[in-house]
């Protein structure tokens, strides 16, 4: 049996992975497992593994990639730098938003959560489809 694992030429190089998940709810340890199987020298690795936790929970509860036969994205690069997360889901008539903290019941932190563990995070697209994006940095 031949394994291939993605190994870079120099620490330099930059690496990228991309990969479709259902949309559903089974999916997110799967998720979890693919950022970790890649970045397990990462000393973000818990820091990305909850805001992708957080990213892909919301595309299947918020956007349409949650119906029958719904997919979402989740695109991981690395580089020097450090890591940046995508999560591309199939839009949704809600915009994703922050809430106020007083805001708050059971749910509705997510975003919150990306805020506070992410770098730098970002959100583009419409109703039809939308990537938010989660930056981590290479040193602590």
């Amino acid at each position: 049996m031949l394994l291939a694992v993605s190994v870079p030429a120099k620490p330099e190089t930059s690496m990228y992975w991309r990969r479709e998940f259902h949309g559903k709810a089974d999916q997110i340890r799967l998720v979890r497992a693919f950022a970790a199987h890649l970045l397990p020298d990462s000393p973000s690795l818990d820091d990305v593994l909850l805001v992708l936790d957080e990213l892909a929970v919301n595309a299947v509860r918020h956007t349409r990639s949650g119906h029958d036969g719904g997919r979402f994205t989740v695109e991981i690069s690395m580089d020097v730098a450090g890591v940046i997360v995508y999560v591309t889901d199939q839009g949704g008539p809600d915009e994703p938003h922050l809430r106020n903290i007083t805001e708050l019941a059971e749910g509705g932190r997510g975003l919150l959560t990306v805020e506070a563990l992410a770098t730098t995070w970002s959100c583009i697209g419409d109703a039809q489809g939308r990537t938010v994006r989660a930056t981590f940095p290479r040193e602590r």
